[in-house]
Order: structure tokens, then C-alpha cells, then sequence
């Protein structure tokens, strides 16, 4: 079936949208996106064919409780959100599973190099949907893609929302080697390792990961972009050269918003930890330890001479 054949279940009939959450409907086969700034959430989705989560992860389980059981036969959901969420016994899930969990919908998710001044210039960009149903992938492209902002789909919905969230961590890495005046050379090793361990992440955590999603703009491409472009590498940056704490860094230069890659960082601890695999992520672990003052940023020199990585040969 072509994409713009698909059908909703039942027909649209709000306009209504929030900030975070878009509601898209489909009106004589001509799919439109409204932006209009609802404050009740009810109100908002509950009628809506395709829910578009972009919120801060932490309040994704309080944006799905007033939906639960309410949301319309046949919707889906996409998700843009970054980041994992820590369960009551202190396990680590995808937000994606989150959502799907809670209100009963089928997920994808977007991913990629897409820093968002860029993308409203209308610079060119790409792209990755991570959807496992084919004709949904279609529609969604269908929906989505422009001209200057070109979409991919795939089926590794997982390992594309892993990449979403892991390569935050990882530009704090890069921010610190800024904030230390190292150069390019060291911020491409912290890159690189920084690769391999989000693809030891993937394996260890969510076997059956593709290799090959690594390679797509929400792998290697927004790992680059965030190491270079992102407030994440920004907020490490100055960490470093002003010695003041994350949580002031933000006030003063995000106004109210959070870095994602500390948080996602102390999230990967604690599963690590549980998991008695600290050693495995060495650099995970190091950007962690140093986003909450337990090592100097200085230290991330030796967590990358010291690096696992360096201790086997292709040979």
C-alpha cells in the first residue's frame, strides 16, 4: 500500500496540539502538523492518529498517565526523546518501551544529525526512523521528509533510539577536551571510543543490534554533529574552564534546560554498576565520575592512553 493511501482507523477531529507533543492528522489525504500550545494533555492527543513525543525523558511517564487507556484505536506513536528512563527496581529502559508500555500503541523512533537552529534555517540534514513495520516506515517518511531534511528508515528501532541517547555522553567527552584546549586530534579518539563503546553498549544490552545502524545519521553522523555542535558539548566545555557545577552551567546558558549527557551518564553508571561491568565502559564511567566531581576532567586523558580499545591488534 503507498504511503499516502494509509488510512486512520477513525477520522481527525481536533486541531489541538502542545508544545512537545504534536498532533498529526490527515485532512483529504494531505497530512498537516499543527503547533498550537495546549496546556492539557487529554486534550491535546487523545483524539490524535500519530502522538509525537519530544519532551525531556524525565517526564515521559507523567505525560503518558493522564493518556493511559484513552488515546484512540489504531494511533501510533513516534519518539524524538533522548535519553533512557530508570524504572522503580532501578532498571534501565528505552523510552520507547516506555511509552508503548503505558499507553498500548505501536512506537518508532527519529533519530539523527539534526541540530535544531540548523534544521529551521533549512540546512541540509538527514535523518533515521527506526521502524520495524515497513508500510508505517513509508508514511512517516512520507510525512516527514523535505527537500533539505532527507529521512531513512530501518527496522533497528532499538539500537537507533541507543544511539539518540549514548552520544550525549560522549560529546561531554569532546567538551571537556575543548574546556582542556587538547585540539582535534584527542577530540577524534574521544569520538572514536566513544563509537565503540556505544556498539559494546548495544550488543551487551540489546543483542541482535545491527552494526550497519552505526553508519546511519543517528549513529556515527549525530555522534559527530553533538561532538562539535551540541549544547551537551557545550556545557562540558565550559565545566572545564569555568570550574562552576553543571546544574549552574545550565541556568546561566540554557535557560532551564537540561544537558542530556550528564543525566544519561549517571543512568549508564547505575546500570553498570549493577551490573558489575564498569570496566567494559571505561569512558562511559570517567565522564560520568567527572560530570559529578569524583575525577578532574584531566583525567580523561588516561582513561583513553589506558583504553581497552588500544590493547588488541587487527594483525
Amino acid at each position: 500500500m503507498a504511503p499516502d493511501s494509509y488510512k486512520s482507523p477513525n477520522p481527525p477531529v481536533s486541531e489541538s496540539n502542545q508544545t512537545g507533543l504534536w498532533h498529526i492528522l490527515s485532512l483529504k489525504e494531505t497530512f498537516c502538523v499543527f503547533q498550537v500550545a495546549i496546556p492539557d494533555v487529554y486534550q491535546t492527543a487523545h483524539d490524535a492518529d500519530i502522538l509525537v513525543f519530544v519532551l525531556p525523558h524525565k517526564f515521559i511517564r507523567g505525560a503518558c498517565e493522564p493518556l493511559k487507556g484513552k488515546i484512540r484505536e489504531g494511533a501510533i506513536g513516534i519518539s524524538l526523546v533522548k535519553g533512557f528512563d530508570i524504572g522503580p527496581d532501578g532498571g534501565v529502559a528505552l523510552i520507547s518501551d516506555v511509552i508503548h508500555e503505558s499507553l498500548g500503541i505501536p512506537m518508532c523512533v527519529l533519530m539523527g544529525a539534526n541540530l535544531a537552529p540548523e534544521v529551521a534555517a533549512g540546512n541540509f540534514c538527514e535523518t533515521t526512523i527506526g521502524c520495524e513495520d515497513p508500510q508505517l516506515g513509508r508514511l512517516l517518511k512520507t510525512l516527514i521528509e523535505t527537500d533539505y531534511f532527507r529521512v531513512t528508515v530501518v527496522k533497528d528501532v532499538k539500537t537507533v533510539e541507543l544511539c539518540g541517547a549514548l552520544k550525549n555522553i560522549v560529546a561531554c567527552g569532546a567538551g571537556f577536551v575543548d574546556g582542556l584546549q587538547l585540539g582535534d586530534n584527542t577530540k577524534a579518539a574521544v569520538i572514536r571510543i566513544g563509537l565503540v563503546e556505544m556498539m559494546s553498549y548495544a550488543e551487551t544490552f540489546f543483542p541482535g543490534a545491527c552494526k550497519e545502524t552505526f553508519f546511519e545519521s543517528c549513529g556515527v553522523a549525530d555522534l559527530i554533529t553533538t561532538c562539535y555542535g551540541g549544547r551537551n558539548r557545550r556545557i562540558a566545555e565550559a565545566f572545564v574552564k569555568t570550574k562552576k557545577s553543571i546544574q549552574d552551567l545550565e541556568k546561566e546558558m540554557l535557560n532551564g534546560m537540561k544537558s542530556q549527557g550528564p543525566q544519561t551518564a549517571e543512568e549508564v553508571y547505575v546500570l553498570l554498576k549493577s551490573k558489575s561491568m564498569l570496566e567494559k565502559f571505561p569512558l562511559f564511567v570517567a565522564i560520568h565520575r567527572i560530570c559529578i566531581g569524583e575525577l578532574p576532567p584531566e583525567e580523561l586523558i588516561r582513561c583513553l592512553q589506558d583504553h581497552p580499545a588500544h590493547h588488541h591488534s587487527h594483525l
